[in-house]
C-alpha cells in the first residue's frame, strides 16, 4: 500500500493533483480544502500522505486503483475517522471537506450539526449522525478557541512573520491556516521583509496565486 508519495506537482484541478517522479505521473484525489495550498506548489516537489483504494464494480472485476492525498498527516487522520461514519463514502468525504479539517473537527466536538450540514453534500441527517458517532473523538484534531490545534507554536517564523500572523488572525483567519500559509510564503518569497507584505503573499498562497 502506498502511504506517502513525493513528486513534482505538475497539475492541479478542483478535485485532483498530478505528481510526477522518475518519468511516472500519478493522479491523486484531494479534498477541496487543499486545492488552494496545492496550487501555490505547482511546479515544485511536494510530499503527500496517501490512502490507496479500488473504485468500481467488484462483482464484474472492473476495479481501478486510486490514491487520495493529503498535504498534512493530521488531515489524513481526520479523513479516516470521517469516513468511518455510515453513509460517508470516500468521494462524499472529499467533496465535503471544503474547509480545513481542524475547523470541521471543532464543529464535531462542539456538536454543531447545523454548521456541519452546510458542508457540500452533508445535510441535516448526515450532520447529526457525524456528531453522534464522532463527538469526543476529535479533540486531538480540533482547533482551539485561538484558532490553532493544541500543538506548540512554530518557532520557524521570524518576528515580522509573527506580526503578520497576528494580523491574519485578527482579520478572521484561523491561526493554524495563517501559519501554514506564511510558512509556504517564506519558501516562495524569502526576500519579503515587512509584515504587510507577508500578509499579501500569505493571501496569495491561500488563493493559489503565486508571484
Amino acid at each position: 500500500m502506498i502511504v506517502r508519495l513525493t513528486g513534482t506537482l505538475i497539475d492541479i484541478d478542483e478535485d485532483s493533483a498530478t505528481l510526477e517522479r522518475d518519468g511516472v505521473a500519478r493522479e491523486v484525489l484531494v479534498p477541496r480544502c487543499s486545492v488552494g495550498e496545492l496550487a501555490a506548489c505547482r511546479g515544485r516537489e511536494v510530499t503527500m500522505y496517501t490512502l490507496e483504494f479500488y473504485e468500481g464494480n467488484q462483482a464484474s472485476g472492473h476495479l481501478v486503483p486510486r490514491l487520495i492525498g493529503f498535504l498534512h498527516s493530521e488531515d489524513k487522520i481526520f479523513f479516516r475517522r470521517f469516513i468511518s461514519v455510515k453513509g460517508i463514502g470516500l468521494r462524499k468525504a472529499l467533496k465535503a471537506l471544503a474547509e480545513p479539517t481542524g475547523r470541521i473537527a471543532s464543529r464535531i466536538q462542539d456538536g454543531d450539526a447545523k454548521g456541519l450540514a452546510q458542508l457540500p453534500g452533508i445535510g441535516r441527517r448526515a450532520a447529526e449522525l457525524i456528531v453522534a458517532e464522532l463527538r469526543g473523538k476529535m479533540d486531538d484534531l480540533a482547533l482551539t478557541a485561538s484558532g490553532a490545534r493544541d500543538v506548540p507554536e512554530a518557532a520557524k517564523l521570524t518576528k515580522v512573520q509573527r506580526d503578520a500572523l497576528e494580523i491574519l488572525v485578527a482579520w478572521g483567519d484561523s491561526r493554524a491556516d495563517a501559519q501554514r500559509w506564511l510558512e509556504r510564503a517564506a519558501q516562495l518569497h524569502p526576500d519579503v521583509d515587512a509584515a504587510d507584505e507577508w500578509v499579501r503573499v500569505a493571501y496569495r498562497v491561500k488563493t493559489g496565486v503565486e508571484g
